[in-house]
Formats: structure tokens, sequence, C-alpha cells
């Protein structure tokens, strides 16, 4: 049976001050955020990466959400939930897929109030030490994190849209591997050149003015996730990630970049299969076969109505 934590556990904040507050962002309230951590099969290294998020992030919550995983995994979770006030854990029938996983979780974090809501893989792959970079981000804060990709800048690197959220605070912060200062570790370069390929086809085809669409680490501002419709997304795997930030983009949001160090996992096994990256070529080629449709079709219609009497 699912595991769901009583709402008057995460009593609802006062509403957070504007963005663009001119006041600054030492008079903003903290912003309550949550943490979503996927897991299958990710018994040990889920205590460690709970412990990095701690010391990063003190006052997060951390919200596990676990596909039955056979190893364990959402039962030591619950172990540690119950001298741990700021972890939960959201148990599920099964191996459900990484998309479905996320927004069950977002779901669960919208429903408690709170507002940022991150995205970080169980591995260890992701720095920690970025966290604070990625929610000030979104935030309108001041932050400051060691230097280096590893530790995040706290600087808009990389490509940024537009938003209509008001001033230039972005709905959505990425930690990128393939801006400036971005990197990766232990990855063959057989692996970084089929992802950066990839990401050139997502940017190329979808006019997505991102370098690392499918990257896994990112924090969304609530009012982004309420915005969509998290109902109408269905992409399984990766492939979840470039849907999410074309959404939020196509909703209006800026998307910024920080660049990170992606570290190869140490423990367990990688999730990446032919089939998630079928999927994702799959679905990127009719998202784009449609929108060169639409742009085909609009132009048509234009050049009708111009044309005189």
């Amino acid at each position: 049976m699912p595991t769901r934590v009583p709402d008057e556990a995460h009593p609802r904040p006062a509403a957070p001050a504007p963005a663009d507050d001119p006041a600054g962002p030492a008079s903003r309230p903290t912003p309550r955020t949550l943490v979503v951590v996927p897991t299958y099969d990710e018994r040990d290294s889920i205590a460690p990466l709970v412990e990095a998020v701690r010391d990063r992030l003190p006052a997060a919550d951390v919200l596990v959400v676990d596909d039955a995983s056979p190893d364990g995994t959402g039962e030591l979770v619950e172990k540690m939930a119950e001298t741990d006030g700021q972890l939960h854990v959201l148990h599920r029938t099964g191996k459900l897929g990484l998309g479905s996983a996320y927004v069950a979780g977002f779901r669960w974090g919208l429903e408690r109030g709170y507002d940022v809501l991150v995205e970080m893989d169980a591995d260890g792959s992701h720095p920690a030490a970025t966290l604070p970079a990625l929610v000030g981000a979104v935030t309108g804060a001041v932050t400051t994190c060691g230097g280096g990709p590893g530790g995040g800048s706290g600087s808009r690197s990389g490509d940024h849209t537009g938003g209509r959220t008001g001033g230039a605070t972005p709905g959505l912060a990425i930690g990128s591997r393939w801006v400036p200062g971005g990197s990766v570790v232990d990855w063959p370069r057989s692996r970084e050149a089929l992802s950066r390929l990839g990401n050139l086809y997502v940017r190329v085809l979808l006019a997505l003015p991102v370098r690392d669409a499918t990257a896994g680490f990112r924090a969304y501002r609530a009012e982004v996730l309420r915005a969509l419709d998290l109902g109408a997304v269905h992409s399984r795997g990766y492939c979840f990630q470039v849907d999410m930030t074309l959404r939020t983009r196509d909703a209006g949001f800026g998307v910024v970049e920080l660049p990170i160090q992606f570290r190869e996992r140490v423990a367990g096994r990688s999730k990446m299969s032919r089939a998630i990256v079928g999927e994702a070529m799959a679905r990127v080629t009719v998202w784009g076969v449609r929108r060169l449709a639409r742009r085909v079709a609009g132009r048509a219609v234009g050049r009708v109505t111009r044309r005189p009497a």
C-alpha cells in the first residue's frame, strides 16, 4: 500500500514574495523546498544521498518515490524516516518509469504547498553542492556555493529564455553538463558523443535553446508545475526531461542552465537502455515534425490571407 504523509505534517506557508521584490532577496521568506528522488534498487546509495542533501539544503524535505525496489530501498527509507521528519517515501506498485515517478512526486509536493521542487538522481551522479544555486536561480535568491562546476557558481550560465513571470527570474533551472564550465567524469567517449548529439538534435528540431535538455538535475518553481498539464505528460524515460523543458518554454517561463560536474555512478547499475534512447528519439522526432507542419500551415494561411481579392 502506498505510504502517504498526512497533510497536517506540512502546513501551508504564507505566499512567497514576488521574484522581483524590490526589497531584495534578504526580505523574502525561505522557499519551502522538496527534493524528489525516484528509486529502483538504490539501497546502497540512498542514505549517502539524503545526507548530502542535508549538508547543502538543511531546511529542504526529501521525497523518495520508490518503484517497489526488490532490494528493499523503499523499506529502508521508511525506517530512516522514523527518525527524520524531513524524509518521506511514496511507495508505488512496480517499475512504472522515471517520468511517472517525477509526476507523482510533483503532485505530492504541490498538494502540500512546496514552493520549489527539485529533481535529483539517487546514485550520487548529481553534485549536491549545486543545490543552493539551483534553488536560488528560480527564487531570485543570491547564492554562493563553492567554485567550479562541481559546486556551482550561482551565476546564470548557458542559454536563457525570457519568461512571463515578471522580472528575469526563470521558472526552471537545469544543472547542465554541456554549458561552459560543465563536464562529465568517467564516461566513455561514445556515451558523451551520444548525449551531445542527442541534445543537438533536440535543439535543432524543437528550436529549444537549451544545451542539456535531457539533464535530470533541475529545480522548478511550483508556479511552473501548476501551469503545466502534468496529466498529459506520458514520456516514461529520460525523454521526460525534454518533454518538461519544452512544455516549460512553451508555457512562457524562463529556463536557465548552471554548469555542473556529472559523475558516473560508482555503485549499482545504470537504468539507461536502448529502449529509453529509442523512446526519446521517436518522441522528439514526432514533436519536431508536428511543429514544422504547424509552421508550414501557418505560412500557407498567411499567404492566402494576403492574396488580393
